[in-house]
């Protein structure tokens, strides 16, 4: 049998899902909004952050990890979220809100800024262990995204892909979407080889999302 590409992360153990169940149980806190490099909080933790494209998910996610339903403000506005935002995680690890990308209300001098401080994040950030990029499963891989892939790889940072609002898609169409997003995930050097597949609504992937995280070192 064929192994594929970029197969889904496997489920947790018993050991690891409790690991990532502590590690959520802990304090969970907003820190501060971060506008500027010189706003970054001091790099005294591990930290992972998540990024998608606006509407995909990202609050609704944050919130479904850590139990807290308003942690992170969800909008149906997209381009709301302008500052990268952290939280804590226990007392080990900061859980970093990237600005969505793509389309945003916003003006494009506002837009520019916030790519610059994101690329100056993702360049300089020597506590980042891992990026979640988000991605909606409604449409798998589109040419904005491709667009934060290339960047991550530029930047040497280890992103994993979290394929979100899966029970938005009929079971039947999954394995469409997976075979685009394993195709698009070849060509960039810095995809982390597995996937996950998550929806907030429903809890599917949050163990295996929290697990992961707790086990980075």
């Amino acid at each position: 049998m064929t192994t594929q590409p970029f197969p889904f992360a496997p489920e947790p153990t018993a050991g690891e899902r409790e690991a990532g169940r502590l590690m959520f149980t802990g304090p969970i806190d907003f820190v501060k909004g971060v506008v500027a490099m010189d706003g970054l909080p001091p790099p005294d933790r591990l930290e992972v952050c998540f990024a998608g494209r606006s509407n995909v998910g990202k609050s609704s996610l944050i919130n479904a990890l850590t139990g807290r339903k308003n942690l992170a403000r969800a909008s149906n506005t997209p381009g709301r979220t302008q500052e990268i935002n952290y939280f804590t995680a226990g007392d080990s690890r900061y859980l970093v809100d990237l600005p969505g990308y793509g389309f945003a209300e916003a003006p494009k001098a506002i837009v520019e800024k916030w790519q610059r401080l994101l690329k100056a994040y993702l360049a300089g950030r020597q506590t980042l262990r891992r990026a979640f990029v988000l991605i909606d499963t409604r449409h798998g891989i589109k040419a904005v995204d491709e667009e934060i892939l290339t960047l991550l790889d530029r930047s040497a940072v280890t992103f994993q892909v979290v394929l979100t609002k899966a029970d938005k898609v009929k079971t039947s169409d999954h394995a469409a979407i997976v075979t685009q997003v394993r195709a698009a995930l070849q060509k960039h050097p810095a995809a982390y080889p597995e996937i996950i597949m998550t929806s907030s609504e429903k809890g599917d992937g949050i163990e295996t999302l929290r697990a992961i995280i707790a086990s980075l070192v």
